[in-house]
């Protein structure tokens, strides 16, 4: 098969060598920086984006995997945020359709009070929704309820509000929304690190150098409009541009579990707790014929990029389950931990908690031009780049034009999946080109561990065409297997790395080196209970 050259790395790097003058350089391959990069390149700007490590490997692959208005902001009052986001949302449905769809959920009800009152609120929900509504919230008997959960604990309780909201895979999306960028033009780039932002005489922020982490090879590129989509890492860019500048963020870590999909049963229904202990909301959703439980909202100091689940958030989690599940979940259950951090307005009061912050997105123009957006939700992500490049033409002069990503396809959009493609259906219209690629080289049809249903072909796919260069790219983002099960990802690890190697032509060292890695990064994703029934050297040879 001949792979479309488009997505290949070297025809990536051609394309920068061609352009001495970019529209917008884009910094962060995130959510919001890949809206950013698409929203950019459809309207016909030269744009480049560079992206440190790879697409979302940071807060955009770590959320709870919803495309959703908000229920909790409704309570909190936010209206405007709900009512743009539910719009947004169904532009997702129709633009991503292969990795998105309608979830409906449950939320279990132990008094006369919660039932209206959950009712009443979600019947506000759907009529802010308006056209773009996916479903109508109704009241279910007890019998009802217990039913459709399957798990769920009957003491006490008077039945269940059920409404509709999104699911989504959000690294999928991610790699996505990274290939629609470059079908329309743009240069885009992982495992790229920008060391330094280029000043003009005036003290006017014109460029970006950055190093290419493979090679070591280091450039500078000039533009016009340089958006700073770091996420949490903002505040370093800003740094470069003014290093004496006010700290804009901090984060907020949100920690996840992943369990067993028997926990609900008979779910074709997610479990939504609408109030924790520490006054949340905690979800169970069914994800890759998995249990996703989350989350927490936990302020933090340090920022990184491989955040750790807390042993207390872990905690929290599996007791508030345990309240509402019959069976429930134990640390031995627990498959894979996952932690994100959100970037949330740094100016808090002493008495404020993270929780209480909108998430609302902000857009700063630093005196030296340097465009920053932060905040904000991965259901929003169309809007935040859309804002955000309306910013950048009036701030550098460019042209304008029309902003184009709201009715524009996502690359892979396409539902008519056939029974062959059924294993591959996230992947859209892409599924056939996998089997094709399977049929003709038989070898390729293999399924890199019996356990799971992945094969060769997958990675081989995922490296050429969607640009993984890494064993924690292809597993954690490109596969999902390691924010699933942390035991499977780490025994897939060798076999990953030898298709890598021989794909990308690298030695036996490189080989076994990637392994290393991959089994120090996996640790982070075991429970300490999980790590004592487990050793990662028995999993991964």
């Amino acid at each position: 098969m001949t792979y479309d050259a488009r997505f290949l790395r070297e025809t990536q790097y051609n394309r920068l060598t061609e352009t001495t003058e970019w529209d917008f350089i884009v910094i962060g391959g995130g959510a919001t920086g890949l809206g950013v990069a698409v929203d950019a390149a459809s309207r016909g700007f030269k744009t480049l984006l560079l992206e440190k490590t790879d697409f979302a490997k940071g807060t955009s692959s770590r959320s709870t995997k919803l495309v959703h208005g908000g229920v909790r902001y409704l309570a909190q009052g936010d209206i405007k945020l709900v009512y743009g986001a539910l719009r947004e949302r169904w532009r997702i449905f129709k633009n991503a359709p292969h990795v998105s769809r309608t979830q409906s959920f449950i939320i279990p009800c132990y008094s006369f009070i919660e039932k209206w009152k959950y009712l009443i609120g979600l019947k506000l929900y759907d009529w802010l929704a308006g056209k773009y509504s996916i479903g109508r919230s109704v009241f279910l008997s007890k019998k009802d309820a217990a039913q459709h959960l399957g798990n769920l604990k009957t003491h006490k309780l008077q039945g269940g509000v059920r409404y509709y909201d999104g699911q989504f895979d959000d690294a999928r999306l991610a790699v996505n929304l990274a290939q629609t960028a470059m079908e329309h033009q743009a240069c885009v780039l992982n495992h790229t690190s920008v060391t330094a932002v280029l000043k003009n005489t005036q003290g006017q922020v014109d460029g970006v150098a950055f190093v290419d982490l493979e090679t070591d090879r280091a450039y500078q590129v000039r533009g016009r409009a340089i958006i700073n989509a770091t996420g949490i890492f903002v505040d370093d860019i800003l740094s470069m541009a003014s290093p004496k500048h006010a700290r804009l963020v901090r984060p907020s870590q949100g920690t996840h579990v992943v369990i067993d999909r028997s926990f609900l049963p008979e779910a074709q229904d997610a479990l939504m707790i609408p109030k924790t202990s520490d006054g949340r909301v905690l979800f169970g959703v069914p994800w890759h014929d998995y249990l996703v439980l989350g989350t927490t909202d936990t302020a933090v100091e340090e920022k990184l990029e491989e955040p750790i689940p807390l042993e207390e958030e872990i905690d929290f989690i599996l007791s508030t389950a345990a309240s509402y599940l019959d069976k429930a979940p134990t640390r031995a259950d627990v498959l894979s931990t996952f932690s994100g951090l959100r970037p949330l307005a740094a100016n808090l009061g002493k008495n404020q908690k993270t929780k209480e912050i909108s998430r609302d997105h902000k857009l700063i123009v630093h005196d030296s031009k340097l465009i920053t957006i932060t905040g904000g939700k991965w259901t929003t992500y169309r809007k935040m780049a859309e804002d955000t490049v309306n910013k950048g033409i009036e701030t550098s002069g460019l042209s304008w034009t029309e902003c184009k990503t709201a009715s524009l396809p996502i690359h892979g959009s396409e539902t008519s999946i056939t029974p062959q493609q059924e294993r591959l259906a996230f992947y859209g219209s892409d599924a056939a080109k996998i089997l094709a690629l399977e049929k003709e080289n038989p070898p390729f049809a293999e399924r890199i561990l019996p356990e799971l249903p992945h094969t060769v072909a997958q990675v081989v796919w995922a490296i050429h065409v969607e640009m993984a260069r890494t064993v924690e790219d292809v597993l954690a983002r490109r596969l999902r297997i390691l924010f699933l099960d942390a035991k499977l990802a780490v025994a897939a690890a060798p076999v990953v790395a030898h298709i890598l190697a021989t794909e990308l032509e690298y030695d036996i060292d490189w080989e076994a080196q990637q392994v290393r890695a991959f089994e120090a990064l996996a640790k982070g994703y075991f429970t300490s209970g999980a790590q004592k029934q487990i050793s990662l050297s028995d999993v991964s040879h």
